[in-house]
This record gives structure tokens, sequence and C-alpha cells, in this order.
């Protein structure tokens, strides 16, 4: 019988600089920080939430967050096993829309929006170059 995933729980990302990551994922989706490691954290602190690696998890929805953890080497690139793209899907076009401008006015460079029929997506990406997309169903 095969396992009942009903959602997916998390998600972390791995990125080359927590300052710069941040200050995107804050600017663009304004997420709420669910957990993070203050920066003026004691030795026991830092124990008990050694596996933020420094970095930080935010509060998508009631059931989902993600988080960014500050130890990446190297710059991302989809045609390496493992991560290609991450989409988050949003109300209705006009929101996608309204996404397309918010990343004109901070100059985030971003492909036009595209209709794919069943849905339509605006691609763009972050810091480390990972690749997101929007979402907006038909």
């Amino acid at each position: 019988m095969p396992i009942p995933v009903t959602s997916f729980d998390h998600v972390r990302l791995t990125v080359s600089d927590i300052g710069r990551s941040r200050k995107f994922y804050e600017l663009v989706f304004g997420w709420p920080v669910y957990l993070e490691t203050p920066a003026d954290a004691d030795e026991a602190t830092r124990e008990l939430l050694w596996f933020l690696f420094g970095g930080v998890l935010y509060r998508i929805s009631d059931t989902q967050l993600l988080g960014l953890r500050p130890v990446a080497e190297d710059a991302f690139h989809e045609n390496r096993c493992g991560l290609d793209h991450l989409a988050f899907t949003l109300p209705d076009r006009a929101a996608l829309e309204a996404a397309a401008a918010l990343l004109d006015d901070h100059s985030i460079p971003h492909e036009p929006i595209k209709d794919l029929g069943p849905m339509s997506i605006l691609e763009f990406r972050d810091p480390d170059n990972i690749a997101l997309e929007l979402v907006a169903h038909s």
C-alpha cells in the first residue's frame, strides 16, 4: 500500500548568503518568520536550534514551511540531480499580474507570464539562481 501523503510539510533551500536570501524572500513573499537562530543567541540556544544551520524557517501556511539553509558552496543548476524548480500557487491571474509588477518594481528579472492551458506561470530566480515559479490555475 502506498504511503498516504496529503501535502508537503516543508521545503528547505540551501543558499550561499543568508542575509541576501532573506532580503529577497522577505521582499518578494513577505512570509512571517516561524523559527530562526537569534543573532545574539547563547551556546545553549544554538545547540537547541542546530537543525537551522544558522538559517530561517518561514510559515507559508498553517501546515507548510519554507526554510533557508546557508551552507551552499556552489551555484544552483536545475540540470543537476535534485531540485529543478519550486512553484507556488497564487489564487488567480490577477495575483500573477500583480506579482510580475512587484518583481518589476524591485528590478527582479523574470520571464513574461506564460499561458499553458490549465495554468499560467511566472518564472524568476532567487539570488542563488534557484528557479522559482508562481502559478495561477485556470
